[in-house]
Formats: C-alpha cells, structure tokens, sequence
C-alpha cells in the first residue's frame, strides 16, 4: 500500500479520540470543553511549512550526532515531503484533538512511517519548537512586506514622475503654510516607507538566530549540535541563553511595532488622500476602479479603500497592544499564555500587507486636478515666510522680518489682496528695505524656486531627490506609467 493510501485510510478509520503524545502520566482524557478551548491547530497550521523545514533540519542533525540510524532520517525526510504534499493538496486531514500544527504532523507521521518517527522528537520540546517555527515564518513575512513596501515606493515615484513641476500648497496645523512641488509630498511617502523597510531589515537581523535545542528550557545532555541545525535553517547562530530561547517573544513584540508604525504612515496618507478628494479640497481624483458609492445616494464617489486602510491601522496597533499585555506579567521560561501571541501576529501581517497593496492599487489609479489645485494656491498667503527671507537677505533680522511680514499679510487681508498684489509704495511704508526686486520672491511659482537648501522643495532639489529614488528603485527614468 502506497503513503498516500495509508494516510487516507487512516483518516477515514481514526477513532473519535486518541492518545495524547504526551499523555503518559495521565489516566484521563481532557473533557471535550478544555480540547476545544486549548486548541491551536485552527490557526497555526499555517506554520506547517517552517514546522516540517525545521523538522527536516533536527532530523538530519539527530543522525549525524548519531542519535537516530540513516534509514530512520531518510524515512521521516520522506514522510515529511508526503505530509506537506497531502497538505499543499489540501488532503492532509487537521485534527483538533491533536491540538496543534506540531502534534497533527508528528502524529501523521508516526501513522505514515510507525516507529522512527517517534525518534524525531529527541532533544526537543515544542517550546523551542513552535518559537523556531515563529521565527521563520517572521523572517518569511519581511521578506514579503518589504516587496510590497517597495512596490508601494515604486508607485508613488511614478505618481510623481507624471505631475512634474505642479505645485500645491503645504499645510501645517491643517492650514496653509507654503507652497511645495507635489512631488516633494510623494517623496515624502517614500522616505517614510523606506525607514519602515529598513525597521524591518533591522528586525529580522535580531530574530535570526536559533531556539531549536533550547528544548523545554534547560537544554539537553544528549550530544545535540545546535550550530548545524541554526546553519541548516539559515540562522545567524543558535540562542546563547536556553531560557531565554523559550520564552523571548520579542522578536514578535518588535515586528508589530515596526507594522504599527507601518500602518500609521499608510493610515496618514490615507487620510490627506481622503481629504483631497473631498469636495471641499477637490484636489485628487480616484478613477471609478479604486472608489465605492453609496446605497442612498446617487452622485457619490467614495475613497473607501483609503478609508478602508485609516481604519485598518487601528487593528495593527491593537494588535500590538494584544501582544504587550500578553507578555507583561509573564514569569520565565516558557507560558502556554504564549499560544496567543499567534493571532495577533497573523492579522497584523496580513493587515499590513493587504494596507499595502491597496494603497499602491489606489496611488495607480488616481490623478490630481490641476485646474482644481491652481485656482486654490493663491489662498493663505504662502508666499509669506519667502518674503520674510527676502528681508533676512537685506540685512534685517529674522524676528523683525517676520513682524514686518505679519503687518504686510494683514494689510493684505485688510484689502483682500495677496502680497504679490502690494504696491512698492505699500510695501516701503512698512520698511524703506524694499525694492523692485521684491516681486522677484512673490508669487508660488517665484515662491518655490527660492527654496535650495538640501532636501527642500525647490524644483533642483526635488529633481535630485527623484533622480536618487529612480535609480534606487530601478524605474526608468522615460517610464511613467
């Protein structure tokens, strides 16, 4: 009878319940409410990729330490690619009483491949079991995040690259401030999601090393290897401290931070996009593929999916939250407490990256009115602080500079005139410091061109910063869509 016809027919004949695997000392079974209520298996079968590579690993050390003969490595390797085949296939059967990820394939494999299974859990405790499977699955989930950040990254440079030279006003405080290169804001984004990326990168060089042999907390006398298994895995070394090996949790604790912050970043562009393209600001407009209507109303067009990602990040940071609460109170080594940091990690990841990937559809699917955004820049007198400048440059301190400006904008908002507007006369009743060359630094357009200092908004400098970001992100420089 083949492997696949075993395992088949063992599901199909399995009894309502079976021994536990550590059920020796017990003369009872756990009553149906405590199985129920103590499984794990419902949501962390999604480790059964890094469960059975890290298996693989602790077998092939096992018998070259000479803990296990060839033939019993070479028949649980196999058992091991059955497994995952049946379960890649979806035939592989999850059994709850078997409680978790780590019981329902060891236990699979013990009725696949009978007693050289029963070898491959020497010199290991599912406590250093599922924390080495918890760390590869993190380490796998950067890698992912962080090809979605850069394709995030990739299409706001290119959202950029389209609206050359369109200038928009800049807020503090949510009112006007000074005018700034639409450009200069995406990159903006950009520079923040690349801190986010490099958080992550830092993240996962202090996960990267090993629990595995750490065993329940104290180590083993068996003569175990642990650098072999950390190399097999990809680890940087094995944990120096078995204890802490079982019990750290915050490789966990720092991921969901780096998602929070992630998600915070995404959430704020989600809500100035939100604002943007509401009637009052009108400035962005989001093609029909990315935008909602209404039940009741007719006419509206809603960002939902921006919406969607401002709200979103309020799990992201709940779910962090979940974690520290978790962990605060815990005694060392190993809680079963620990089972729950699973959830919380799960939907934080796969929240952030579906955040990600919206933001990203969105930032592809939307166009700004320029119309709209010129008929707005006059408003606010942005050209303020520029004209303040101006006066620095003709030898007048700031602090009497800004009070002079002050009393120019209010004799603007006296005439309902902007500053471009004042006359010469006007202006010299204020300081006898202005000339013709004034009306040089008024004006947006005028405006933004004064600004050179490194990374600010003038159009050199924003060029330079979106020569850097094209090349870093490998986009042509001709290719804009």
């Amino acid at each position: 009878m083949d492997v696949v016809s075993k395992l088949s027919q063992f599901a199909s004949t399995v009894s309502a319940k079976e021994n536990k695997l550590w059920g020796g000392r017990f003369e009872k079974s756990v009553t149906d409410c405590v199985e129920k209520f103590s499984e794990s298996v419902s949501f962390d079968k999604v480790l059964y990729k890094q469960d059975i590579i890290g298996s693989r690993a602790h077998a092939t050390m096992l018998a070259h330490q000479g803990l296990m003969s060839e033939s019993d490595r070479d028949a649980i390797l196999r058992g091991l690619d059955e497994i995952q085949t049946q379960i890649e296939d979806d035939r592989f059967v999850w059994r709850t009483d078997r409680e978790d990820v780590h019981m329902n394939i060891e236990a699979a494999l013990t009725d696949l491949i009978g007693e050289p299974a029963k070898k491959l859990h020497t010199a290991r405790s599912r406590n250093d079991q599922v924390v080495t499977d918890l760390r590869l699955w993190c380490r796998d989930a950067i890698h992912q995040m962080n090809a979605c950040i850069k394709k995030l990254q990739v299409a706001l440079v290119k959202l950029a690259m389209q609206n050359e030279g369109l200038i928009v006003p800049g807020y503090t405080h949510l009112q006007r401030a000074q005018p700034v290169l639409l450009q200069h804001l995406l990159l903006a984004y950009v520079e923040q999601l690349e801190r986010d990326s490099g958080r992550l990168i830092d993240c996962s060089v202090r996960l990267n090393f090993c629990p595995l042999g750490a065993c329940a907390l104290a180590g083993t006398g068996l003569p175990i290897d642990r650098f072999m298994t950390a190399e097999a895995l990809g680890f940087t070394s094995p944990m120096a401290n078995s204890i802490d090996a079982v019990s750290d949790r915050d490789f966990v604790l720092e991921l969901l931070s780096v998602n929070s912050i992630i998600a915070m970043h995404l959430s704020r562009i989600g809500e100035e996009w939100v604002l943007w393209a509401s009637e009052e600001f009108g400035f962005l407009i989001p093609s029909d593929a990315v935008s909602t209507g209404s039940s009741i109303m007719p006419q509206k067009k809603n960002p939902d999916p921006m919406e969607l990602v401002r709200g979103k990040s309020a799990r992201v940071v709940g779910d962090l939250m979940t974690l520290l609460v978790l962990c605060k109170g815990l005694p060392q080594a190993y809680n079963r407490d620990l089972q729950e940091d699973k959830e919380p990690l799960f939907d934080s990841v796969n929240t952030v990256i579906g955040m990600l990937d919206v933001t990203a559809e969105f930032a592809e699917n939307i166009t700004f009115n320029k119309e709209r955004i010129l008929q707005a820049l006059p408003a606010g007198h942005l050209d303020a602080t520029t004209l303040a400048d101006y006066l620095v440059k003709k030898d007048i301190p700031f602090r009497t500079a800004h009070d002079i400006v002050g009393k120019s904008v209010a004799l603007c908002l006296s005439k309902n005139c902007q500053l471009l507007d004042l006359t010469l006369t006007e202006l010299r009743d204020l300081n006898p410091v202005f000339g013709e060359d004034v009306y040089e630094f008024l004006g947006v357009e005028k405006c933004v061109n004064k600004f050179s200092s490194y990374g600010s908004t003038g159009s050199d400098c924003v060029a330079k910063q979106l020569f850097q970001w094209t090349s870093k992100l490998d986009i042509e420089s001709n290719n804009k869509n």
